[in-house]
């Protein structure tokens, strides 16, 4: 397998994990963002993924995009340890966790919307963060701190890591890395710490990828 990817990516580091959590050795071919107007859009890698994003897998002689799909595809290939769980109700709430996050909170603080912000990118990164853990306005964002409450165990749902961690950890650090106040999520906070304490987490995480800048290296 072969994975494009962005140290910073917080749609390559779900899918990161997955590898990671499943055992799945690949090479990784970073795809910088920033540099050069953004390798994103370059000839060479709009022939591996159209939508000129990251994450892209090559695997099984196929190339998917899309970090839930490279997932679901993992999940379906390589089913130990399982990321979605055996009990309808608990699979159909990891994958509504996994889809606030993906669907309601990161896409409108990507890279792409905050281009567009200017100079206010920070302030409306904090802004939809917030009310997407929090559920204030605007009304399509999650209250995704009031669903854990009622979902969680160690985890997201119940006590096995799933989906949903994949997707949760990554909002979190982006959360923090625009500096949203992280005290009104008691609950985001305990599952993301517990989280950051496993193993594919750390060594998915952007501090420890081959394209990290050595000033942000662990």
């Amino acid at each position: 397998p072969i994975l494009y990817s962005y140290f910073r990516s917080s749609c390559s580091w779900r899918v990161r994990i997955a590898l990671a959590l499943k055992g799945i050795s690949y090479d990784l071919v970073p795809v910088n963002l920033l540099k050069d107007g953004g390798q994103q859009f370059s000839a060479e890698f709009k022939t591996v993924n159209p939508m000129q994003q990251v994450p892209a897998l090559k695997i099984d002689g196929i190339t998917l995009s899309q970090s839930l799909a490279i997932i679901h595809y993992l999940e379906d290939t390589h089913p130990n340890p399982r990321l979605l769980p055996q009990d309808p109700k608990k699979r159909a709430q990891v994958r509504m966790i996994a889809d606030h996050i993906v669907s309601g909170i990161q896409p409108l603080q990507n890279l792409n919307v905050l281009k567009q912000i200017g100079e206010k990118k920070t302030e409306w990164a904090q802004n939809c963060i917030a009310s997407g853990f929090q559920g204030n306005v605007p009304p399509f964002l999650t209250a995704l701190e009031q669903i854990l409450q009622h979902t969680a165990g160690r985890y997201c749902v119940g006590d096995e890591v799933s989906m949903a961690d994949l997707c949760l950890v990554p909002q979190v650090s982006n959360a923090e890395r625009f500096k949203v106040d992280m005290g009104p999520y008691p609950t985001i906070i305990r599952i993301n710490k517990a989280l950051l304490e496993l193993e594919a987490f750390k060594v998915s995480h952007p501090s420890r990828q081959p394209d990290t800048p050595a000033e942000l290296q662990a």
